[in-house]
């Protein structure tokens, strides 16, 4: 499964795979879209990068974490152009989309729905019996892949 962490300046994105209990990080990576390109060259940008893990991988379910609401509506807006992206990259490779809400994962990984990233990251990576954590985005994109891998089939179906 893939989990996505979406944002126009950095997306990010891991694979998970699951065999009896045990999940295993396949790869994970930030999609660096940069911070001065254009709104829709940044989109294009992550679209890409998107495809491509997918096309690479080739995961069952694509895993996406919900917009949260931001204090700015300009940031909210922005980051649902970038989930957009993330929706038809997974759309176009016909792939099965769920979403997880932020406090939902965060539960899932922490047990509290306001764990700060590092609480996050710190679990994720002993959850995955990492080496090395990768950056935050990537790291809260695994996040989002393990709460699907211990959802039941039937929850957070995205309609």
């Amino acid at each position: 499964m893939l989990g996505i962490d979406p944002g126009t300046r950095r997306t990010g994105w891991g694979v998970v795979e699951r065999t009896g209990n045990q999940l295993r990080c396949v790869a994970t990576d930030t999609i660096l879209a940069g911070d001065r390109a254009p709104l829709p060259d940044r989109l294009r940008c992550i679209y890409v990068a998107l495809r491509d893990a997918m096309e690479t991988y080739a995961p069952d379910v694509v895993a996406v974490e919900d917009i949260f609401f931001a204090k700015h509506p300009n940031a909210a807006l922005k980051l649902g152009h970038a989930r957009g992206v993330a929706l038809l990259a997974a759309a176009v490779g016909g792939l099965e989309v769920v979403a997880y809400p932020p406090a939902r994962v965060k539960r899932t990984i922490v047990g509290r729905g306001r764990a700060d990233k590092q609480q996050v990251a710190r679990i994720v990576g002993a959850m995955l019996r990492l080496r090395d954590l990768p950056g935050p985005d990537a790291t809260d994109a695994l996040a989002v892949a393990i709460t699907h891998a211990q959802a039941s089939p039937l929850e957070a179906r995205l309609r």
